[in-house]
């Protein structure tokens, strides 16, 4: 009883107070209308001796002080007072009853002409105001399910600062901080650590991310590769871009619409075997695309190993007169005895052409067609005029970040014949590489748009060491299921996890999983209640979980991204992750986009020059051929 803890103790203090306080009404109400008792016998001389001194008292100076003192002293026994906490009580209801209560027991004041009316008036109030005050302190304070998605306890701070270098590439957003909308940025200071941009198709990649990094990368200097798998969506942008603020040419490899052309075989920058090797898997496998989960086996290695022998003889053949795509395919048609003869002319792939020959000469035949035939049959499928002509030609070289001479170089894919036209760009992207990932290069952003259409062997090992090269590498994919599908469970795995940057849209599955986990955890405040027959308890607590869930990732808008952004020693960032919706400029883009020019015809080639291109590599293998058989023979 003394520490004021004692329950007991403190129910007994209450229960006085308010006896007090209907004591103090009950003396007024005799006070007040003693006629009225006096009236129907209710009086007494010793209740009379003990209440008419009383009245003396301040407290019943007037029936004003004396019901306020009622009050006040009710006031304070209800907010002692516990009860069961119930949360069906509704702020209106108590309202209600307070007001309606205060109201009918202070106005009551006007009935003392009728006393017993104004008793019942009176008392009617008090009892009003009670129920309304018990009711007031029984309310669940607690609004448990008022943010049923969990939204608010999911949000969390993020970089509000612009931070901006010679490198980066900066994207305005705006994100929720508990229910507070907040202006942010987010800012890719070291791009050069790779960018992943992932999302369902409808996310936004193109529109919210990609077309802002091609603009700021041009605006910045950056030479560029840009692979367009829906030409010209891409290029346009960046053609535009370029237009605005130039010093660099400008190239488009398209097959259907032919523009420019290059050769990827360019002989000066094939320096040795592996480069020829490196090509020759390229083509292979960006032509058999379940090859690539089946890389070491004897009917997978072969055929490469195959093209690998021709493209290395057409290279030492007369310094490269005859390095090209269009020539290995015709070479490769070429009967197996006219074949092996010209291919034994070279010593150096004599190690790549011995298991063939000795199949031949041992009438190992269908070993040989084994070997063999699925190389001829794959190759087959590039046999196109049109492609022969690109392919043939030497319009530019591909060191697109050579300092004397830099270029944006646009590669044009189309969804219909992606499968054949992605193994040949695959080809150009794998020659690139090998180019720009050197020292004393210009800066450099390789921007790959439905990544997984084309096969890009090597693709970890360039995000890994281009860095200090300045080669910036930026892959835009739908899922981690179709990346998985494409170029296998472990290499899937690398291309996720290597990567500093990533920047999704809505994806669903183990995609939203993997980055849930990636964006790891933060304090929650959880709730809960407990109601039994005497009491109510609510509690809280904070407990880690994630900060953007696998739900919220598969449930993103589009425009609305999730991520983590990398930084570096020279520009600390703290808040890397991010969930925000980026901020575009419609209207803007629009018009922009209404000034736009469309890419300008490279050149006006007739259908005759390129059926002549293309029986003049045939000619120039058929003479090969027999230039080599007159030789030894």
């Amino acid at each position: 009883m003394q520490t004021g803890e004692n329950e007991q103790a403190l129910r007994k203090i209450i229960d006085f107070t308010r006896l007090l306080s209907i004591a103090i009404l009950i003396i007024h109400f005799y006070l007040s209308c003693y006629s009225a008792f006096q009236e129907l016998k209710l009086t007494h001389k010793v209740v009379d001796h003990i209440l008419v001194p009383l009245s003396k008292m301040a407290v019943f100076k007037t029936a004003f002080i004396a019901k306020a003192s009622a009050l006040l002293l009710l006031i304070v026994s209800l907010v002692g007072s516990k009860g069961k906490r119930d949360e069906k009580i509704r702020p209106k209801t108590i309202v209600t009853y307070c007001l309606t209560g205060l109201l009918i027991y202070f106005f009551s004041s006007y009935l003392l002409r009728w006393p017993w009316l104004y008793i019942g008036a009176t008392a009617f109030g008090y009892l009003l105001f009670m129920t309304g005050g018990g009711l007031l302190f029984r309310m669940l304070k607690v609004k448990l399910g008022g943010d049923i998605f969990n939204k608010e306890n999911e949000t969390f701070p993020q970089e509000e600062r612009l931070l901006e270098n010679e490198y980066s590439i900066n994207l305005p957003a705006k994100y929720k901080l508990k229910s507070k909308e907040r202006d942010s940025w987010i800012n890719i200071i070291n791009p050069f650590r790779g960018t992943l941009v992932g999302g369902s198709p409808g996310a936004g990649k193109s529109y919210f991310v990609i077309r802002h990094l091609i603009t700021q990368h041009i605006k910045k200097g950056f030479s560029m590769l840009i692979y367009d798998f829906k030409y010209d969506d891409l290029s346009r942008i960046a053609y535009n871009a370029l237009r605005q603020h130039g010093g660099r040419s400008f190239y488009v490899i398209n097959f259907e619409n032919i523009m420019h052309r290059s050769n990827p075989l360019e002989p000066d920058t094939m320096l040795d075997i592996t480069d020829a090797i490196e090509s020759s898997r390229t083509v292979m496998l960006g032509l058999n695309r379940e090859w690539i989960k089946k890389q070491g086996d004897f009917f997978v290695e072969s055929p490469i190993n195959f093209v690998t022998a021709l493209m290395w003889f057409l290279k030492k053949y007369q310094g490269g007169k005859y390095c090209t795509l269009p020539h290995v395919i015709e070479l490769s048609l070429v009967e197996y005895k006219h074949l092996f003869g010209v291919l034994q002319s070279q010593p150096e792939i004599e190690v790549l052409i011995n298991p063939f020959i000795s199949a031949w000469k041992n009438e190992a035949y269908e070993q040989l067609e084994g070997q063999i035939a699925s190389a001829k049959i794959s190759l087959a499928r590039l046999s196109s005029p049109q492609l022969y002509y690109v392919l043939s030609g030497n319009d530019f070289s591909l060191d697109i970040n050579n300092p004397d001479d830099p270029k944006i170089v646009c590669l044009a894919n189309n969804p219909q014949k992606s499968q054949v036209y992605g193994a040949v760009l695959s080809l150009y992207i794998n020659r690139i590489n090998k180019l720009v990932n050197r020292k004393n290069q210009q800066k450099c952003s390789l921007i790959f748009d439905e990544f997984p259409t084309i096969y890009f062997n090597g693709i970890d090992n360039l995000i890994a060491t281009a860095r200090s090269n300045k080669v910036a590498v930026t892959l835009a994919v739908q899922d981690y299921s179709q990346l998985k599908k494409d170029y296998g469970r472990e290499q899937a795995e690398v291309i996720m996890n290597i990567v500093g940057n990533i920047v999704c849209g809505q994806v669903t599955g183990d995609t939203a999983k993997q980055l849930s986990e990636r964006f790891g955890k933060i304090n929650q405040v959880k709730e809960s209640i407990s109601i039994n027959a005497t009491d109510t308890s609510v509690s809280r607590s904070t407990q880690l979980d994630y900060a953007i869930p696998a739900s919220k990732i598969a449930g993103l808008s589009s425009g609305e991204f999730v991520g983590m952004v990398a930084d570096d020693p020279t520009n600390k960032i703290d808040l890397k992750a991010f969930h925000c919706q980026i901020q575009n400029d419609h209207e803007a883009i629009s018009l922009e986009e209404r000034t736009y020019r469309a890419i300008p015809d490279a050149r006006k080639i007739s259908n005759t020059e390129i059926q002549m291109n293309y029986q003049r590599i045939k000619g120039d293998i058929k003479e090969l051929v027999e230039q080599l058989a007159n030789m030894h023979s």
